[in-house]
Order: structure tokens, then sequence, then C-alpha cells
């Protein structure tokens, strides 16, 4: 059994890409390497092919994560199958994949803030019009949701297990 997670957000250059970073290392430092796959992806194609936003290539960097191996792409059709969860950043990513997700599927469609537990925010927060401290606070929000993200994740793999 593999659990497979998709992050959402509008261009794939900051937040998903940075939301993946962040749970690749929960998900290493957890030693579940494997068994919980995780990717991101965009809703726009505006920024396929590109690499991380610098700004949030140096946010990352600054707090030990790894964006190297982000690479911008958009939502593909069979995204909506393979995986567990999708995660969006906000209410027009929810929009944007509820109106392209097929109902058999809406399910795994979620905000990626419900797994919070020390922030009450609905959405993270495009940081594109902010300066570093913008970026600063989408991976606070990230960190604690991505908490969260991972308890489930485990708690999913230990219940098939036990079936």
């Amino acid at each position: 059994m593999m659990s497979k997670i998709l992050f959402v957000c509008t261009g794939n250059i900051c937040r998903s890409s940075s939301a993946e970073a962040v749970l690749r290392r929960l998900i290493k430092e957890a030693r579940l390497s494997g068994r919980i796959v995780v990717d991101s992806a965009a809703t726009t194609d505006a920024y396929i092919g590109r690499p991380p936003d610098h700004r949030a290539l140096n946010a990352a960097t600054k707090r030990g994560y790894d964006l190297s191996n982000c690479v911008a792409r958009q939502v593909l059709a069979e995204d909506f199958l393979e995986f567990d969860l999708i995660l969006c950043m906000d209410w027009e990513n929810m929009l944007w994949l509820q109106q392209r997700c097929p109902p058999l599927y809406h399910h795994k469609l979620m905000l990626l803030m419900r797994f919070a537990t020390d922030h009450v925010e609905a959405c993270v927060p495009n940081p594109q019009e902010g300066g570093p401290e913008a970026f600063n606070k989408v991976l606070v929000l990230l960190e604690d949701a991505c908490k969260g993200v991972l308890e489930i994740a485990k708690r999913r793999l230990s219940q098939h297990e036990a079936a």
C-alpha cells in the first residue's frame, strides 16, 4: 500500500512546490519514503517546465528544504485517479479542480489548511506580491498543515495494513 498526495496552486512555482518539499522532508524523517509519494502541480499552464520562484527557493533553502527537483507542471486528468489526496492552496484552485475532476473523485479534493492545527487560516495566501516575509509566512503555514497531512497518511497506511 502506498499513499499518494498532490499539492496544487496556481503556478506550481511557490506554494505547491514548497508544500511538496516540506512534506518530502517530513516523510523522510518519519522513515516513510517509498510508502508516501508526494508531487505538486498548477491549475494554469503559465510556468510549465520552470523551476520554483527564486524567492520561494531562497525562503525554503534557509529553512532546510530542497526544491531543486521541483519543476512546474499542470494538473493532468489522470491525477484525479492516481492521487489519494489532492490538496489545494485556496478557494480559486479548489473551484478549478472541482470543475475538472470527475464526480467520482471529488472526495479527494480538499483545502490544505484544513489539516493545520496551529493556524486558523482557511487558505495559503499567494506570496507573489509580497516580499521575503510573505514567502516565510507561507512556509510556516505549510509546515503546520503538512504535519497534519502526514498524520492522516500514516493513519491510512496503518489502517490498510491492519485490514
